[in-house]
C-alpha cells in the first residue's frame, strides 16, 4: 500500500508548473520570440559577480574534503557568523550564530517550524490569502490542518478583523509572506502591529503561545525607497524564515535559514523543536559549498534595476490599456485582476491559447486575479504588451 494524500499530491501538479511545462512545449512549435511565459518566480538576474568568484575560489583553494563534506546540522560557524553579523547591522541588534540554523532554503525552514508547531492532528497553521500555494501541501503533508484568512482586496493588507477571528484554540502558528507572493505587496508597520496584537490577545486568551513564521525570500526586492520592517520587533514569538533563492539568484542552490531571536518564549524549546524537526524529515545540513560562499557573500546587495525596470514598464501599460492592478512595492510579482467579467481560470486560457501565459491567482486562494511574474526580459515585456491589449479588447 502507499499513501493516497501522497499519491494525490504526487499527480496533482502545480498550475505553476504546467504553464511553465506547456511554454516550453509551445516553444518548439511556434519559437521562443513568440511565447510569453510569466508563469515562473524564477530570477532573470544573474547571481552576483561575488558569488561566482566565491565559488570559484573556494573550488579552486580549498579542501575538497572540506568543501563537499558533511556540515554540522545547523551550519557552519563562520556561515552563521557572518549571517549574524549581517543582520546585527541591518536591525542594529546583537544577533549571534545562536539565532541562526541553515536551512536548504526557505522551504525546509518553514516546514521544519510547521512540524515543531503541530501538536496532533487538529493542529491548525493559518495563512493570509493571497499566499504561496505550496504552504497548503507543507501543513497537510505533515499532518495539520490548513486554513487561509480572506485577502482585503483593495491593497492586500491583512483584514484585521477577520484575521483575528480566524484564530481559534487549535491555531499554533501563522505563516505571513511579505514582500507577497503573488501581490507585491509589503505588509506596512500598522498592518504588522495589528497582526501582533490579535496574535497576542489570542494567546492569552487560548493559554498558549501563538507562533508567527515570517516567509521572508524577497525581504530585499522591495521599491521606491520602501523598507521591510523587522517582524519580531512587533511580536517576539517570530521566527523568520529565509532564503537566498531571490536576492542573490540562487533558486536551485536551496541555502536559507532559519532565524530565532533571544527574546522569543522558550528560547531553547523552540530552536531544539525545529532542529528536531528538521532532523526527523532527513535535513541533514544545507549544501557545504553553498555555506561557504555565503559566509563570503552575506553583505553583498541584492540587484533589483532590472526588475523596477520590468515593474514600471509593465505596470504603467496594463494600468493604461484598463487593467486593474495591485500597485507592487515588492518581490517581482504584478496581481491583476481578471477583466471583462471573466474568471481568472477562463481569462488564463484564454491568454494560454495566444502563448501569454498567466498564472491564475486560485491555487493562491485568491480567485479573480492572475499572477504576471516579471523576472523576465524586458524585451520579452515589450513584446508582449500587444497580446495583452488584445486579450482586454475581446469582450
Amino acid at each position: 500500500m502507499i499513501n493516497s494524500l501522497m499519491l494525490d499530491f504526487g499527480r496533482r501538479s502545480s498550475t505553476i508548473r504546467d504553464l511553465f511545462e506547456y511554454g516550453n512545449a509551445q516553444k518548439k512549435i511556434v519559437g521562443e520570440d513568440n511565447v510569453f511565459d510569466f508563469s515562473l518566480g524564477n530570477p532573470s538576474v544573474p547571481p552576483p559577480k561575488e558569488v561566482s568568484e566565491a565559488i570559484i575560489d573556494i573550488v579552486e583553494h580549498e579542501s575538497a574534503i572540506k568543501v563537499h563534506g558533511y556540515t554540522t546540522s545547523a551550519g557552519n560557524n563562520e556561515t552563521r557568523d557572518a549571517i549574524a553579523a549581517h543582520l546585527s547591522k541591518v536591525y542594529d541588534r546583537p544577533f549571534d550564530r545562536h539565532n541562526i540554523f541553515l536551512t536548504c532554503g526557505a522551504a525546509a525552514a518553514l516546514t521544519s517550524c510547521i512540524k515543531a508547531f503541530l501538536l496532533d492532528s487538529t493542529s491548525e497553521i493559518l495563512a493570509i490569502s493571497p499566499y504561496f500555494p505550496e504552504y497548503e501541501r507543507f501543513v497537510v503533508g505533515l499532518g495539520g490542518v490548513f486554513k487561509a484568512a480572506p485577502a482585503r482586496t483593495s491593497d492586500f493588507q491583512v483584514d484585521l478583523p477577520v484575521f483575528e477571528s480566524m484564530i481559534g484554540p487549535k491555531t499554533q502558528a501563522v505563516i505571513i509572506n511579505s514582500p507577497n507572493n503573488p501581490s507585491g505587496a509589503v505588509y506596512t508597520e500598522g498592518t504588522l502591529r495589528g497582526v501582533a496584537d490579535a496574535l497576542t490577545r489570542k494567546s492569552s486568551e487560548y493559554g498558549h503561545p501563538i507562533y508567527l513564521m515570517s516567509d521572508e525570500p524577497y525581504r530585499e526586492l522591495v521599491y521606491d525607497g520602501l523598507k521591510v520592517p523587522f517582524v519580531p520587533d512587533f511580536y517576539t514569538n517570530t521566527i523568520i524564515c529565509y532564503s537566498y533563492s531571490k536576492s542573490l539568484s540562487l533558486p536551485g542552490d536551496r541555502i536559507g535559514y532559519m532565524l530565532v531571536t533571544d527574546n522569543m518564549d522558550d528560547f531553547d524549546g523552540v530552536c531544539w523543536a525545529t532542529a528536531g524537526a528538521a532532523r526527523s524529515m532527513g535535513y541533514v545540513c544545507a549544501p557545504a559549498l553553498i555555506q561557504k560562499v555565503i559566509a563570503r557573500c552575506a553583505d553583498v546587495p541584492t540587484d533589483i534595476e532590472s526588475y523596477d525596470r520590468n515593474r514600471r514598464l509593465l505596470y504603467g501599460e496594463l494600468v493604461k490599456m484598463g487593467y486593474d492592478c495591485v500597485h507592487p512595492d515588492g518581490a517581482f510579482y504584478l496581481f491583476v485582476k481578471a477583466p471583462n467579467g471573466y474568471s481568472s481560470k477562463m481569462f488564463s486560457n484564454l491568454a494560454k491559447k495566444q502563448n501569454l501565459l498567466l498564472v491564475p491567482g486560485d491555487d493562491f486562494g485568491c480567485p479573480g486575479y492572475l499572477r504576471v511574474s516579471y523576472c523576465v526580459s524586458y524585451d520579452m515585456i515589450r513584446r508582449s504588451l500587444p497580446t495583452f491589449k488584445k486579450l482586454i479588447d475581446m469582450k
